[in-house]
């Protein structure tokens, strides 16, 4: 798989994404659905901010091994939240584990009204190979 990132500017470097990827010679793609802070036995989280994000973490990171891919073959990345105001302080976490994984994705953020039950964040990715 040949994957190139276009960014003309530098100050999205600051916030861990490009402005576009291309991939080419792919043998897979994988789109995720939306996860969110969901146990295994299908529960909910009614925990603060922080504890979401880092369990919606996991929880894409588990679908995408699962599957047979890698964390850092994400292409495109988009975060679904009921705050932006709650969830910025947090953005660290995630700007850590996308470093961890050398992920170079196209990335959108945006907040709704509201989400599955409980949840105040959801991520959702597609993954090439």
């Amino acid at each position: 798989m040949e994957k190139r990132i276009f960014s003309p500017w530098k100050w999205q470097d600051e916030r861990s994404y490009v402005q576009a990827v291309e991939v080419k010679n792919n043998v897979g793609t994988l789109y995720c659905s939306g996860q969110a802070a969901i146990d295994s036995t299908g529960i909910s989280s009614s925990a603060d901010m922080k504890s979401q994000l880092q369990q919606a973490i996991a929880n894409l990171e588990e679908v995408i091994t699962s599957a047979g891919y890698e964390c850092e073959g994400i292409v495109r990345l988009n975060i679904y939240t009921t705050s932006m105001e709650e969830l910025w302080p947090h953005f660290p976490i995630l700007q850590e584990w996308i470093a961890k994984h050398k992920i170079k994705q196209a990335l959108t953020a945006m907040e709704v009204n509201i989400l599955f039950e409980t949840l105040k964040v959801e991520l959702e990715a597609t993954v090439v190979k």
